[in-house]
């Protein structure tokens, strides 16, 4: 099911990374220590009264220059078209500000349901001059304590109650849904027109879970059914979408929520910038199949080790995507795309492999007897069972004496030797630790 989208609007100095730490929690931290996976969030998984949802962080509204820069409209417009429910955040130490009654009536108008929260009110006599913010035509305004947490529950029941009723779009089982995301101009649109050329039959066009979104639905000349994940968010064209940086990030997320596997594209020509760490890396942590592709590879002048170094220069950026293939493509050229559809439809047979619990404990054994389990203060790790519970991302749980013991280092260690065994390229793998009872 896809998780509906709630942004986060408002000037800076409000607290909304307090409020939005606070909405998230811990979830907000990176679990995985590996090298290469960017710190710097806007997005985070977040859950009240059982319905989860993603939480949006669009930045500050400034006012700077002149009331209404283009900095208001930008940030503005972000949660109008990628949100499903806007958060507008104020400071009841303010009161009402000119940024705030620029970008209310934005809010009002975009038709989208809007709660609005009045931040530092941290006590029953501040709380009573909330009254003030009814002039914004927004309706109640809640007053919250960032701080202090008050008035949270409130402000989240606000929330889930505007919550959509249906945000899927229906597809068969063997339709497999594939995005494609990255940087603006590398090549996102020319990739998705080259993949869905004359060789394939386009099915039709359907809408996505947001308003402007629409999905491609195609079959190849054998048979296989792919959908593009919002094909309208890739060829989306104006100064606000190409330049803002934040909205390709929210349309990105959307999309790779929705995807069976995504495509990461990187420009040859540009090189890997810190961008692309960071939309690439929401997609791993998603436990989605993913492909690197390099576009624009025939504009590259060539020598003995180009390739190579190109690949190897990928593999240190994107340590945490170490079991991603790399495809080497132009969309000019339309060189290797014809290979895409194979590879993708392997990439998500493999998300899907489903290993016996006999075979998968030879192979547990098998690894320990090489390696022995660590020990810690003189306590050893013991595994006396493994077994997978999910995939897409294939999921296991090693049931042992003591979670704790389970080092990261070795945990790498035994990823590594299913890797070997099994087939799982293109696909993140989960391993979870469990005492056993």
């Amino acid at each position: 099911m896809t998780k509906p989208v709630v942004a986060i609007v408002g000037r800076p100095n409000v607290g909304k990374s307090t409020i939005f730490n606070r909405i998230v929690g811990e979830r907000i931290s990176i679990v995985e220590d590996v090298s290469g996976v960017t710190r710097d969030r806007i997005y985070a998984e977040a859950e009240w009264l059982g319905k989860e949802f993603s939480l949006i962080d669009t930045g500050g509204i400034t006012m700077e220059d002149e009331p209404l820069n283009q900095q208001i409209r930008n940030q503005a417009q972000i949660a109008i078209d990628e949100a499903d429910v806007i958060i507008m955040l104020t400071s009841i130490r303010e009161g009402v500000t000119d940024a705030d009654e620029v970008v209310a009536p934005m809010l009002y108008r975009s038709g989208k349901p809007v709660v609005l929260a009045v931040n530092k009110a941290d006590n029953p006599e501040s709380r009573a001059y909330s009254y003030e913010f009814y002039s914004l035509g927004l309706g109640d305004p809640y007053p919250i304590s960032g701080s202090h947490g008050l008035g949270l529950g409130d402000l989240l029941d606000a929330v889930i109650a505007n919550f959509p009723a249906d945000l899927e779009v229906d597809y068969d089982e063997d339709t497999i849904r594939f995005s494609v995301i990255g940087r603006p101009n590398v090549g996102k649109s020319s990739i998705v027109n080259a993949i869905v050329g004359e060789d394939r039959v386009i099915v039709s066009d359907i809408e996505g879970t947001t308003r402007e979104a629409v999905d491609t639905r195609f079959v190849t000349d054998d048979g296989r059914e792919f959908a593009i994940i919002d094909t309208a968010g890739i060829r989306k064209k104006g100064k606000v979408y190409e330049n803002t940086e934040k909205y390709s990030v929210l349309r990105a997320l959307r999309a790779i929520e929705r995807s069976n596997v995504v495509l990461c594209v990187i420009n040859a020509e540009e090189g890997i910038r810190e961008q692309d760490k960071k939309v690439f890396g929401y997609a791993h942590e998603a436990g989605k199949g993913i492909i690197i592709v390099v576009n624009k590879w025939d504009t590259i002048e060539k020598e003995t080790n180009t390739l190579r170094d190109f690949e190897l220069e990928v593999r240190e950026e994107f340590r945490y995507l170490s079991y991603a293939p790399i495809v080497f493509v132009s969309a000019t050229t339309k060189k290797r795309l014809d290979k895409l559809p194979d590879i993708i439809e392997q990439v998500h047979n493999n998300q899907n492999i489903r290993i016996q619990s006999s075979i998968l404990n030879d192979v547990v054994m098998d690894a320990v007897a090489t390696n022995p389990t660590p020990t810690d203060k003189g306590k050893r790790l013991k595994i006396f069972y493994t077994t997978q519970v999910s995939v897409s991302p294939p999921t296991f749980i090693i049931f042992v004496n003591d979670p704790e013991l389970l080092h990261f280092s070795y945990k790498r260690f035994l990823e590594n030797r299913f890797r070997s065994t099994f087939n799982f390229e293109g696909t993140p793998i989960h391993i979870i630790a469990r005492r056993r009872t």
